[in-house]
């Protein structure tokens, strides 16, 4: 395996985008407040660079709330059909606001009415509430721009371990982790 983790995840999701039937960037996001009792969904990775593995969301939402308690998460990629899976986990920051304001941007119009008008993780009586709101503020946005609302933002896990997975017969699998090592990272092979 590639000694840097970023070139290996890299060629990992470059082959999952050219394989993977539906969403190769579907990612478990487990979070936690601060009752320390975990939670996990799957979220879509939007954006992975150096500094870490990015996901957007409602910060009203159950997982904003329980990263503005404890700003730490935990993700796994897998990829059933490739036999590969990657885990990371570390401390989570905020995007900065050009980078939130140009994802939200790069969304279809529906989308971003959408969560303009959700109130994510809260009670709904039935989809034609979800549905009106959503007319609603497109009624009110007219053919003008679709702003970016302020509780809506994106998050940056910055891991402090990564660990690729790979499939092996008879469960014997290939484990390398990678751990923030200063500047770089150790690596270290694990038993299956």
């Amino acid at each position: 395996m590639n000694p840097d983790p970023w070139a290996l995840f890299a060629a990992w999701m470059a082959e999952a985008e050219r394989s993977e039937p539906n969403d190769p960037n579907a990612m478990s996001l487990a979070t936690a407040g601060a009752d320390g009792l975990p939670d996990v969904r799957v979220v879509l990775l939007k954006g992975v660079d150096s500094r870490g593995f990015v996901f957007y969301t409602n910060v009203d939402s159950a997982k904003g709330r329980e990263l503005a308690e404890n700003p730490q998460a935990a993700i796994v990629l897998h990829w059933k059909s490739l036999g590969r899976q990657v885990r990371a986990r570390g401390a989570v920051t905020p995007v900065s606001e050009a980078e939130a304001d140009a994802y939200f941007a790069s969304r279809h119009p529906e989308s971003r009415l959408g969560a303009i008008a959700s109130r994510q993780s809260r009670p709904l009586a039935d989809r034609a509430t979800l549905m009106a709101e959503v007319a609603e503020v497109a009624a009110r946005v007219g053919d003008g721009p679709i702003p970016r609302p302020a509780n809506w933002t994106g998050y940056r896990i910055v891991p402090s371990t990564i660990e690729f997975w790979r499939n092996g017969d008879f469960r014997l699998h290939d484990r390398v982790r990678f751990t923030r090592d200063g500047e770089g990272w150790a690596r270290a092979r694990l038993y299956p």
